[in-house]
């Protein structure tokens, strides 16, 4: 049985922890921060965990990454 390939936008975007969840960095601060609130900014620092609905789906991209 051939090996399975892991998509490799995915293991650049996303982190799979020890516990099975998956981490991703916090969405919208790419552009337009003039128009977001301070409030906004600062709680979206650093990495966010994914729905589980989402989380399965990003599971199933890196077959080998459990």
């Amino acid at each position: 049985m051939p090996k399975m390939k892991t998509k490799s936008s995915a293991k650049k975007r996303f982190k799979v922890t020890a516990t099975g969840k998956v981490l991703a960095a916090q969405a919208g601060k790419r552009h337009g921060m003039i128009k977001r609130t301070r409030k906004f900014i600062r709680n979206a620092r650093g990495t966010t965990e994914l729905s589980p609905q989402d989380a399965k789906i990003v599971k199933s991209y890196m077959p080998y990454d459990r």
